[in-house]
């Protein structure tokens, strides 16, 4: 492991610390596992170097279709070389089924299939929980602008694509999942693109026929064993952290 550098950022699955050249930064995934913001926790050994090589996966692959991301390559077992972006400070949730909070809200049985993907956002701010936003809220506080806006959606929906699609090919259905957008700047030109990560920590995962819960519902729920949840998902994908060459995903029609 190169010398450890300046800590910028520690969150509740990762830590960022400043990165061999300018604009760049280091991500280590912990082994930290959270849940209802936060007011439940515990450390479960593997699942940074999991979720590692997953989110590797998942970006490599959206930048082989051309969906602009952060990821720049895998480091070692734990970290990752990334952009440095200016955080949108908004939680872009997308979903296919009803489950967690929007099937309570609308009294949804868990797991009906939704009409067409839905995407929402939630404020980034632990202290109020992260509330659902308007996008009137948006735009009137600054966060993001109309244009910035729909360029998100369309982001979102193609990751959504790529994922649903590389998920059901290995027999797991994409319930919903969360990402986030960053701003680069090239020149005076600002771009958005996708950052943070992409695991089971941030997607609801469920085997095709069985249901069964392959992601961070495990451990909110006390359902099993979250490290054999997400080792499962790598098997499938075919991505293992005894694997020491990274792995190049291939989109599943």
């Amino acid at each position: 492991m190169a010398p450890r550098r300046k800590k910028i950022y520690e969150g509740k699955a990762k830590v960022l610390y400043e990165g061999p050249e300018p604009g760049t930064l280091v991500q280590y995934f912990k082994d930290d596992a959270t849940a209802f913001n936060a007011q439940k926790k515990d450390v479960i050994e593997g699942k940074g170097v999991l979720n590692n090589r997953l989110s590797e996966y998942f970006m490599t692959g959206l930048t082989n279709i051309g969906v602009p991301n952060h990821f720049i390559k895998r480091l070692n077992m734990r970290e990752q070389l990334i952009r440095q972006v200016e955080i949108v400070p908004l939680e872009v949730i997308v979903r296919n089924f009803a489950a967690g909070s929007i099937a309570k809200r609308l009294g949804m049985e868990e797991g009906t299939p939704l009409p067409r993907p839905i995407v929402e956002y939630s404020y980034k701010n632990d202290e109020l929980g992260d509330p659902l936003v308007p996008e009137e809220y948006i735009i009137a506080f600054g966060w993001a602008s109309q244009q910035d806006l729909d360029d998100i959606v369309a982001l979102a929906l193609r990751v959504n694509d790529f994922l649903t699609g590389v998920f059901y090919g290995v027999g797991i259905k994409l319930v919903d999942f969360k990402i986030e957008i960053g701003r680069v700047w090239d020149g005076d030109f600002m771009r958005l693109i996708v950052a943070d990560e992409i695991s089971p920590d941030s997607c609801r995962l469920w085997d095709v026929k069985t249901g069964q819960k392959l992601d961070k519902d495990v451990f909110r729920r006390d359902l099993g064993s979250l490290t054999d949840a997400y080792t499962e998902v790598a098997k499938r994908l075919g991505v293992l952290p005894t694997n020491t060459q990274p792995i190049k995903p291939t989109l599943i029609n």
